[in-house]
């Protein structure tokens, strides 16, 4: 499986496999305390506080995958990097790596055109047309007979109660596919009148680090991003800080 620019340097080579084991486990240990907690005898904003969390974590999930298709994760090993990829789209909504990995590598190569599968070939490129769109175009007919059937397990299997699974799990996934889509297809790519000022047809939002961080994994640092595809999503700060 060929990844982007691969003649790129890559100097971090394992710290990428250090966070990406960091956000899967942070993902799966809170995951499980989440399905198992007494939600008649837990607060409101806790549980609200719950749902933000577990929505960045998943977040998180797709982050790193994403990072996987352009071999940064773990970049000596591509065999490796690969699988955490594989596995990071699986937990997060069990999409094929292999397809995500093809639309990406068409997404950057014909970034805001017609022939980005990403792109939403509209006059007005509504926001809620856009992201029903892009879902559509996502999602498959295996994907929810699987999702019904991840379902189904920890409900009767292990008797996980259904509010569990809905606020916790369905949930959060929603959310976070509305983050990445927000932070990181309609804000960098949707057409403004000033136009584009990247090659790229992209654009950056200027948010600080923390900030940055906080909405979508420095996501936002999107001209950045499809300059130096091979930086992965920790060090585009100091690509954007250096432009």
């Amino acid at each position: 499986m060929t990844n982007f620019d691969i003649n790129t340097p890559i100097t971090d080579t394992n710290n990428g496999i250090f966070i990406a084991c960091l956000i899967l486990g942070l993902w799966s240990t809170s995951l499980v305390i989440l399905l198992s907690l007494d939600i008649a005898k837990t607060q409101i904003l806790l549980i609200a506080l719950a749902v933000v969390w577990q929505t960045f974590l998943y977040t998180g999930l797709f982050i790193t995958a994403h990072d996987a298709m352009h071999g940064v994760v773990f970049p000596q090993n591509p065999k490796v990097n690969n699988w955490i990829g594989r596995i990071c789209v699986l937990f997060y909504a069990l999409f094929s790596y292999q397809e995500l990995l093809r639309k990406h590598g068409l997404h950057h190569r014909y970034s805001s055109t017609e022939d980005d599968p990403d792109f939403y070939e509209n006059q007005y490129q509504n926001f809620f047309a856009w992201y029903f769109n892009f879902v559509k175009s996502y999602w498959s007919w295996q994907q929810h007979l699987g999702l019904i059937c991840a379902y189904i397990v920890p409900r009767y299997i292990f008797d996980i109660a259904d509010a569990n699974l809905i606020i916790f799990w369905v949930i959060p996934s929603i959310f976070s596919s509305i983050q990445l889509f927000y932070f990181g297809t309609f804000l960098p790519h949707r057409r403004l009148e000033e136009g584009y000022t990247s090659v790229h047809q992209t654009r950056s939002i200027p948010l600080p680090t923390f900030w940055s961080f906080i909405a979508c994994y420095h996501f936002g640092y999107h001209k950045e991003h499809h300059e130096h595809p091979n930086v992965p999503w920790w060090r585009l700060p100091d690509v954007y800080k250096g432009n």
